[in-house]
């Protein structure tokens, strides 16, 4: 029988560091004059209103809860698709698309590069063909759909939105986020494709192309969230995170848009740590910083081009794969943060996926965390409920100067490609990451069931396990894609998109609709990012950006 190693009082805790994630001073007890010089007005304002400290809605979760989506993908399309109908029959309001590697890194499922990668770690998706199973009997028109792609996000938005139109649903009626994040690739991540100077050119054809065509939809989702994964302190995390937002809304500038025209549908990525007073703060300071820099440096006007929305996932770094089964209360805690956060929507992580892909209980158990809150608690009853708390507000204001300070020397840099170059914020995430690692090391940091309060003895459990034999039934499904379709079509329009990836589509020409006619003459994912790579290279670490 599993016992526990440690003997002891386990409702013991050490007194420790006294220092947030952040590294700043937490204080035992917090007071009045704690906030003597803080101004409610000009710090707080009202819940829908500038400078959104206490939410983008004036009734928050008070007139419905926030979207309650599921990130999900693996294998083939149609295993997928049976998770997604699962997660919809279960009352998911919001799907998240997984892709694998391949996919990520624009390589189709044949591809040499490809293998022993195909539909591991989320979908494998290769042409429309693959979109098309992926969202069977699934109405575009009602869903919200986030799809987590960076590099290839042109390709599979404008799949998506084939199937869509494949379904009768035009595109002003779909709803959801491309992620379209490629500087975070760089900083955290590494799936990037292209040099950072065409891949900003790509982000602003998608801002562009989202505002003529698909106007309900996200055209980015800046991310924080692989960054903190990565190792990055609640303040870096937001610091680094809103100085990217800043460089895509100059390179939309700079391409002749007009800022109120597409900030509007701008969204951003968070994590949601187990610190859930320090993550509170973070989401209100974030939302306030972003607000500022909307107004003061781009003078946005329209107040949804100053909103900072965002999705949180709970933090898949901070889940263990031993004793599982306490990521349930991680995930719930997590949970809790993002929503006393005011996030706009919510993915929580699966118990199991520190060992493997979830399986189909743990999926519908993290989903059962975010209906609990939803409807068993009265955290939906109140907007901002921390509001004017000495602890909350204090610790808001100290993440607000910390993150303000990293994004000065982001700036002293010239911006945020500049110190993307210089490895500024790679290197300061690493520094982070290494601290941790040695608190935990030493146990300073307390991470039950790994250096606190383990059992001598695991009990089993057998992860869900991704076919082998997917690879195989890939490739055979590109090798008739290539048979059935009409070559001279396909090799015409990829033809096309090479001319306008060189400039000679005429000037200001949008890469989207070449890129689109290829998809729909059914050129794989893998064939647009070659024809891309040929014009545009590919970026390699180390080389100047």
């Amino acid at each position: 029988m599993a016992h526990e190693s440690e003997a002891g009082p386990l409702g013991q805790i050490e007194d420790t560091s006294r220092l947030s994630e952040s590294g700043l001073p937490l204080e035992p007890v917090y007071g009045p004059q704690d906030l003597a010089s803080w101004d409610p007005g000009k710090q707080l304002g009202e819940p829908g209103a500038y400078p959104y400290t206490r939410g983008v809605h004036r009734t928050m979760y008070t007139g419905r809860p926030w979207t309650m989506r599921q990130y999900a993908g693996f294998g083939t399309a149609a295993e997928s698709n049976a998770r997604y109908r699962q997660l919809i029959a279960h009352g998911t309001t919001g799907l998240s698309v997984a892709f694998d590697l391949p996919t990520q890194m624009g390589y189709d499922s044949d591809a040499p590069l490809a293998r022993g990668e195909v539909g591991r770690v989320g979908v494998a998706v290769d042409s429309a063909d693959d979109m098309r199973v992926l969202f069977d009997g699934i109405p575009l028109g009602e869903v919200s759909t986030s799809m987590t792609i960076n590099a290839p996000a042109a390709m599979l938005l404008l799949l998506y939105q084939l199937v869509a139109e494949e379904q009768g649903v035009p595109g002003d009626r779909l709803t959801g986020t491309v992620q379209n994040d490629v500087l975070k690739e760089y900083i955290a991540r590494g799936t990037y494709i292209f040099p950072p100077a065409p891949s900003l050119r790509l982000t602003a054809d998608i801002f562009r192309y989202c505002q003529a065509e698909l106007p309900r939809w996200n055209s980015i989702s800046v991310s924080g969230y692989h960054m903190a994964e990565a190792g990055a302190s609640p303040a870096q995390e937001i610091a680094f995170t809103l100085a990217d937002g800043v460089e895509y809304v100059r390179a939309a500038v700079a391409a002749g848009m007009d800022v109120d025209d597409f900030a509007p549908r701008l969204s951003f990525f968070f994590v949601a740590r187990t610190t859930l007073l320090e993550e509170v703060a973070k989401f209100r300071a974030a939302r306030r910083m972003w607000a500022r820099l909307m107004r003061e440096e781009f003078g946005a006007k329209n107040p949804k081009s100053q909103m900072l929305r965002f999705h949180t996932q709970t933090a898949g770094v901070q889940l263990t794969a031993q004793q599982p089964e306490v990521n349930l209360v991680r995930v719930t805690v997590q949970a809790l943060a993002a929503v006393l956060g005011g996030t706009q929507s919510l993915h929580t992580n699966s118990f199991d996926e520190a060992i493997a892909l979830p399986t189909d209980k743990a999926a519908r158990l993290a989903l059962r965390t975010q209906q609990v809150l939803a409807h068993e608690t009265d955290v939906t009853a109140t907007v901002d409920p921390f509001a004017g708390s000495y602890a909350v507000e204090s610790m808001t204001d100290d993440i607000e100067g910390a993150a303000l300070e990293l994004m000065d020397e982001v700036e002293s840099l010239g911006g945020a490609v500049a110190a993307i170059e210089r490895g500024f914020q790679k290197n300061e995430i690493e520094r982070n990451a290494y601290r941790i690692a040695q608190q935990t090391d030493n146990g300073d940091r307390v991470v039950v069931g790994v250096n606190r309060f383990r059992l001598e003895e695991e009990e089993p459990y057998e992860p869900l396990r991704v076919d082998p034999a997917i690879e195989a039934r890939q490739r055979e499904r590109l090798e008739r894609l290539r048979a059935e379709r009409d070559g001279k079509a396909v090799t015409a329009a990829l033809g096309k998109l090479r001319r306008t990836a060189e400039g000679k589509g005429g000037k200001g020409a949008n890469i989207l609709y070449p890129m689109k006619d290829a998809l729909r003459a059914r050129a794989t994912v893998g064939e647009v990012c070659g024809a891309l790579r040929e014009v545009w290279g590919a970026y390699t670490p180390g080389e100047s950006v």
